[in-house]
């Protein structure tokens, strides 16, 4: 692999070790809610519509990152 990638991975791996109960989170597929519960592969997401179960995976980035990134 290129080191670039490299270090994307190794970036988003450590991200889904990170996220703790309380995060305002955004998906891979653009869902935004907070986390509620954590297990070990997959997580629970509060949005207004309910609670979610989603793989940890599919978490794209913490909402606070988004929005320092757009300023």
């Amino acid at each position: 692999m290129i080191r670039p990638q490299q270090t994307r991975q190794k970036k988003e791996k450590q991200f889904e070790k990170d996220i703790k109960v309380g995060d305002k989170i955004v998906t891979k597929s653009g869902m935004h809610g907070k986390i509620a519960e954590l297990y070990e592969d997959t997580i629970v997401i509060e949005t207004m519509a309910g609670k979610l179960k989603y793989e940890r995976s599919a978490i794209s980035m913490e909402l606070s990152m988004k929005v320092n990134a757009q300023k």
